[in-house]
């Protein structure tokens, strides 16, 4: 018995120092899957989070884009830019954590979130504050930095669309918003106005048009 009590307590200090091991590498990998600019969720946790979100509940799907951002690069420098990325980030996290919700950063100036929503008739009241949250303008430098977003909503039938597809229209809704200086409009049906290509709204970056030349939503 006295043996494998002098066991046990000679397990304890080793016990202990694979708890602190194991917490550690669990922050280390929570840190891996945060953007490291705003320290919110990357796509990938992002997108996880999000789609457990739509199986379990009526949800809605924001695509939020920062307005006139290249000009705050080329008038301010890249530091602003980042100074008002942090803090759309920051205000965006703040919205979502009271929705009980899922949020990300996509990538430049483009963020993503998924929240609960069962009403339709509550989200723009939601949409009204979170734009009004989000264009406060940004302190840098001794200087107030105007910002601006246009959001798009995807708020449809339960069960709705996968993340995927409903990103894709609320990211037509967004586009639709800022076409006509920015704002929030909130979509409600699941097929595309535009074509697709590369997975990618006809238009956007990367799919090889000018964004300029497509046409707002109507």
């Amino acid at each position: 018995m006295t043996a494998i009590v002098h066991t046990l307590a000679a397990a304890g200090p080793l016990a202990a120092g694979w708890s602190v091991h194991t917490l550690s590498m669990r922050r280390r990998l929570d840190q891996a899957r945060r953007d490291p600019l705003t320290g919110l969720p990357g796509r990938d946790a992002f997108e996880k989070h999000a789609a457990r979100l739509l199986r379990k509940t009526r949800c809605a799907v924001l695509l939020i884009d920062l307005d006139g951002f290249k000009q705050i690069n080329d008038v301010h420098g890249h530091a602003a830019g980042d100074a008002a990325i942090r803090a759309a980030g920051e205000r965006l996290g703040t919205w979502v954590r009271v929705q009980d919700g899922a949020v990300g950063r996509l990538g430049g100036d483009e963020f993503a979130a998924v929240v609960r929503m069962p009403h339709t008739s509550d989200l723009p009241m939601e949409l009204r504050t979170l734009h009004q949250m989000v264009c406060e303008p940004v302190e840098f430098d001794g200087h107030l930095i105007p910002l601006g977003c246009s959001i798009g909503a995807y708020h449809g039938p339960f069960p709705g669309l996968g993340l995927s597809a409903a990103l894709r229209v609320a990211d037509e809704a967004m586009y639709g918003a800022k076409q006509t200086g920015g704002g929030w409009l909130i979509t409600s049906n699941p097929t595309p106005a535009y074509r697709t290509v590369n997975g990618r709204r006809d238009g956007r970056p990367g799919t090889g048009i000018d964004a300029g030349s497509v046409g707002g939503v109507s």
